[in-house]
């Protein structure tokens, strides 16, 4: 008898050696790694080729990797120029969804080469350099500012950073989002990811699984979240409103932004990384009531209802605190992903087969007879 699960929980749908989310006990592995062992001590890059290799690299193989990232950042003219031109309104990560798409018109070789394995790794690549630039250039280019020219000797944090800002950025700022990225690079077979999944798994290109995970991203249950945290407590204002606000909230049955997980039934285990990180920027930056906020939150939704802030909760206090905009929250998301996205697409190509469930017909049952239109 087929198993029925709405939103296909509890069912596994495929094999992955990428990552692994232990929800009960609380625990994220990346390719037999606790995520405790990673955080502020693997860079960026170094997860980055974790994923797509399934071990960490030697000097030799991450000055590689460090060296084909920097070499691929360029964008092709016709990307440039619809950034420039997309409406200064446009949700950022719509320009992103479409501006990846775009990427596969300039790949001479997509065609040629199919889905050859050393084509796809390259696209790779390139995908996860030049998302990023993505990003940045939009904001910059909505604000009527410059686009600086990418550069070859900053890592892919820092670069954004420059980017972002028109200026290098401090070694602590850069650390900081480094830091976040390694968080956000892959979390098993999420909601973005399974798209990814299913739509290479059509023989599809990587870019338009990309695609699929950038607009799968996108929605509010999933990358979207950690935008809706800061304009929680922008709409809270001050400490003082906090415990009234969150009680009229829970009198309501509201939900409240970066609290709970699907997955996790304890902590988040990435959340007590980015609270951290969240405490000192917010204390060196003289806006500590915003980390202030977010506890005591935490500390209502831990006594009342059991549930712990997850990983959106807290991001959103760092990336504030980075002076990002809020709706370069969620790109930011898709910025670090990529790696796992690309990484599952690999993957998945490397033993494919077609993703085809069941559905359960809950219809009328069979033997209505057919009327013309005029005897109906």
């Amino acid at each position: 008898m087929p198993v029925t699960a709405k939103g296909l929980e509890g069912i596994i749908a495929n094999s992955t050696s990428l990552s692994d989310v232990l929800g009960a006990e609380g625990v994220l592995i990346y390719a037999g790694y606790n995520i405790n062992e990673l955080a502020g001590k693997a860079t960026y890059e170094e997860v980055v080729y974790l994923l797509w290799h399934g071990e960490l690299p030697g000097r030799p193989q991450l000055d590689e990797l460090k060296a084909s990232l920097r070499s691929q950042r360029e964008l092709p003219k016709g990307v440039l120029d619809f950034i420039r031109t997309a409406p200064v309104k446009a949700n950022p990560m719509d320009v992103m969804r479409t501006a990846v798409s775009m990427l596969g018109l300039y790949d001479d070789e997509k065609d040629i080469e199919g889905q050859a394995e050393a084509a796809n790794k390259r696209r790779a690549v390139s995908i996860t350099a030049k998302i990023s630039v993505i990003a940045a250039y939009f904001h910059r280019s909505r604000q009527g500012l410059d686009l600086p020219p990418v550069r070859q000797d900053l890592d892919e944090a820092a670069h954004f950073l420059y980017l972002l800002n028109g200026k290098e950025p401090s070694e602590d700022a850069a650390k900081t989002l480094d830091v976040a990225y390694v968080l956000h690079a892959d979390h098993g077979m999420n909601a973005s990811t399974f798209s990814a999944r299913v739509t290479i798994a059509t023989l599809s290109d990587i870019y338009s699984a990309v695609t699929s995970a950038i607009g799968t991203l996108k929605g509010p249950l999933h990358g979207g979240a950690n935008e809706g945290v800061i304009l929680m407590l922008q709409e809270i204002g001050s400490e003082e409103r906090v415990d009234a606000w969150v009680e009229e909230q829970l009198a309501q049955k509201k939900k409240i932004m970066g609290i709970g997980h699907r997955v996790y039934k304890v902590l988040d285990p990435r959340a007590p990384h980015l609270r951290a990180m969240g405490i000192k920027l917010s204390n060196e930056l003289g806006e500590p009531k915003w980390i202030r906020m977010s506890e005591r939150i935490a500390s209502i939704m831990k006594e009342k209802k059991g549930l712990n802030a997850n990983v959106d909760f807290y991001s959103a206090t760092v990336y504030y605190s980075l002076g990002i905009p809020t709706d370069l929250f969620t790109p930011i998301f898709a910025i670090a992903r990529t790696s796992g996205w690309t990484g599952h697409v690999l993957e998945q190509l490397a033993d494919n087969r077609l993703y085809r469930p069941l559905s359960e017909y809950v219809g009328p049952a069979v033997g209505k007879v057919f009327q013309p239109i005029d005897e109906r």
